[in-house]
């Protein structure tokens, strides 16, 4: 073995406090700024959520229990720390280092960890000449085992060789992660975007991948027995398939906008029930008020300004669909997935008929989990029974809308949510509001 043993220094919460303080300095240019570090020292338990401790240095360290809730670790080192139990949910920890951490029971929740590294790492450990020794023959996995994941970025993160069994990764965004070689068994994936990822080699005995993305997703030589995928969104087309490129896709929409713009005069209604509208890619800005898309495949679309007044999207799979800035108002949503949906600025209101009739949108059972509404127009929306967990509504105006027992778990909303909203009976976990 190279070196002397380790020795860890137990921190005061005055102690971290100061040390975050100088921190804070050294990021803001004032006086008294250092670069924080925490190497090799017990923070077992303490709090640090909030801060801002971007390329802080936390190799080695224990942090057990510790509260991290929204803090700021981007670029930091955490390599081979303690994560047992720390609660993480919200936390920046983009292009973080956190080869061979341990994050064994630790709260992901929501969490940005795009571009991490959580591989295998050499431990290492204080010398007093050489500094940090690397100890070449003894290797650590990152070890994840029963972490919560759950709705958290991970997108291009590397996790080659991680342990995460029984882990919950659902509703987690894994869009090209590197899970090559990692132990998943019984970990759970339901609802969880693994676009494009490559899983060559993972244990998944046992894993719940139902209802996942696994559109381009790698999966050579990986352990698949017991392995649930019902539900799961492959590059296999869900129904008919529509082709951006096929002239009758593209006669039937022109039709359509006719349709629309001349009160029906001419041109004709387009109908997609039930098909598979991904190799549309885009409809950006297009006018297709009253389009009937019932129980479609819209994944990942760019529906961005598009006008879909009255449409009929009942069921409708618009996961990671752009539909920002699109008017919606009218239209019907009912049970249609919205997961991680970008509605920012849509308008989901009330349409208005003759004779000051009002027909309202909505979003009825819909599924619209860690969507960005921000600035949406929720006017009188019929939302009975759908499920905002960790989805942003700030600056929504849902004046006289209707929530009857829906849920709200994790989600940010205004603060005049209560006032506003005409229904609230039975809704779940409005202590934002």
């Amino acid at each position: 073995m190279i070196g002397r043993p380790v020795t860890y220094h137990r921190l005061s919460q005055d102690e971290v406090d100061n040390i975050c303080q100088r921190h804070s300095n050294l990021l803001q240019g004032r006086m008294n700024g250092a670069r924080a570090s925490f190497a090799y020292k017990v923070i077992e338990g303490l709090n640090l959520s909030g801060r801002n401790l971007t390329d802080a240095d936390f190799s080695g360290a224990v942090l057990a229990g510790a509260n991290l809730a929204g803090t700021n670790f981007t670029s930091a080192n955490l390599f081979a720390a303690d994560l047992r139990r720390a609660n993480l949910s919200g936390a920046t920890l983009r292009r973080a280092d956190m080869r061979g951490a341990i994050l064994r029971g630790a709260n992901l929740t929501g969490a940005d960890l795009s571009e991490a590294d959580l591989r295998e790492g050499a431990i290492a450990q204080v010398d007093r000449e050489k500094g940090l020794a690397i100890i070449t023959h003894e290797q650590r996995p990152n070890e994840a085992v029963e972490a919560n994941f759950s709705g958290a970025n991970l997108s291009n993160s590397k996790m080659t060789g991680a342990i995460a069994q029984r882990a919950d990764f659902s509703d987690a965004v894994l869009i090209g992660a590197r899970m090559q070689r990692a132990n998943l068994r019984g970990s759970r994936f339901p609802g969880a975007n693994l676009e494009g990822a490559d899983l060559s080699g993972a244990d998944l005995t046992e894993a719940d991948l139902s209802h996942t993305v696994l559109i381009g997703t790698k999966l050579d030589s990986a352990r698949t027995r017991g392995m649930r995928t019902d539900g799961a969104l492959t590059d296999e087309p869900v129904g008919p398939a529509i082709s951006a490129d096929a002239d009758e896709t593209a006669k039937a929409l022109e039709a359509h906008a006719r349709w629309c713009e001349t009160g029906g005069a001419e041109g004709a209604p387009s109908t997609f029930d039930g098909a598979d509208m991904r190799g549309l890619k885009t409809l950006s800005g297009r006018n297709l008020t009253a389009l009937q898309a019932r129980g479609a495949t819209l994944y990942g679309l760019d529906l961005g300004g598009a006008q879909l007044q009255g449409a009929r999207l009942e069921r409708a799979d618009l996961r990671m669909a752009s539909l920002r800035g699109a008017d919606l108002r009218g239209a019907d949503l009912t049970g249609a997935r919205l997961n991680n949906a970008d509605l920012r600025g849509a308008k989901i209101g009330a349409l208005l008929l003759p004779n000051d009739r009002k027909l309202a949108a909505s979003l009825a059972a819909a599924v619209l989990r860690y969507a960005d509404l921000d600035g949406a127009d929720l006017r009188d929306v019929s939302a009975t029974g759908a499920d905002f967990s960790y989805a942003s509504l700030l600056d929504c105006d849902v004046r006289r809308g209707r929530f009857t027992g829906s849920c709200f778990t994790g989600a940010r909303l205004p603060r005049t949510f209560r006032e506003q909203a005409d229904d609230l009976a039975g809704a779940v976990d409005l202590s934002a509001a």
